[in-house]
């Protein structure tokens, strides 16, 4: 039986991998497909430093990166998955949260009171089009001005592939994994139009906070796991509760 990973591509490559890497067959269902925003940095903006709450926000302006100026600004990033897309996007100073956008809201604070970043220069935030929390009102109560970019969003795919909706008729799927509430509502749905829900929520629902977690309950999961903190190695963790339950 197969173990289903609903996160967006190219990430859902490296969870399959980790997932074989322990010794379960999985099978592949994005149910967010990335799309980059145009973007064009302002020059006459002296920004202190740049704040990140996604790989995907690096991806999307990639193309642009090259001897840009922004990669000179120290740049804070939500986790190290992020931090480490930025290393490799060409970032010099990377500093990276441990705790999610509010441990990277609470990073930046930090930094200003111990003097290595100047509340009074501007924030750049890269964004992805839909924000789970207002992160530059947040900061912009604690005297930061934060300017937001839009640089990718995440639309959700209307189909599961074929050989998933098998799956589920055929029992073969034991547990699916869900990263973000916005992919879990698409992945119900788009289970409903394959006339697969009732198969597919019959199984363990791993989910990545009690955010998304609260989706699958309210669409009538009954079993529903929580990873104790918002991390992969955790959803694992989660996982594997699942299936000695």
């Amino acid at each position: 039986m197969a173990v289903l990973v609903t996160r967006p591509h190219p990430d859902d490559e490296t969870t399959a991998a980790s997932l074989r890497a322990r010794g379960f067959e999985v099978l592949k269902a994005p149910m967010l497909r990335f799309e980059p925003v145009a973007f064009s940095d302002d020059e006459d903006a002296n920004y202190g430093a740049v704040i990140v709450t996604s790989a995907n926000a690096l991806r999307g302006i990639a193309p642009h990166l090259a001897n840009s100026r922004l990669l000179k600004l120290p740049l804070f990033a939500v986790g190290e998955h992020t931090a480490s897309a930025a290393r490799n996007a060409g970032f010099a100073t990377v500093i990276p949260a441990d705790g999610g956008a509010a441990g990277l809201r609470d990073l930046v604070l930090a930094s200003v009171k111990a003097k290595e970043l100047k509340k009074a220069s501007p924030l750049l935030y890269l964004a992805g089009a839909d924000l789970a929390r207002d992160l530059p009102g947040e900061l912009g109560e604690r005297g930061f001005t934060v300017v937001t970019h839009t640089t990718y969003r995440m639309s959700p795919v209307a189909s599961l592939p074929g050989e998933v909706c098998y799956a589920f008729v055929a029992n073969g799927i034991e547990a699916v994994l869900h990263y973000s509430r916005r992919s879990a509502r698409a992945f119900l749905e788009a289970a409903r139009a394959g006339g697969v829900e009732i198969s597919a929520l019959a199984i363990p629902q791993c989910c990545i906070s009690a955010a998304v977690a609260s989706v699958l309950r309210d669409a009538g999961a009954s079993q529903v796991m929580v990873a104790a903190s918002p991390d992969e190695n955790a959803l694992f963790e989660a996982l594997d509760r699942a299936l000695r339950s």
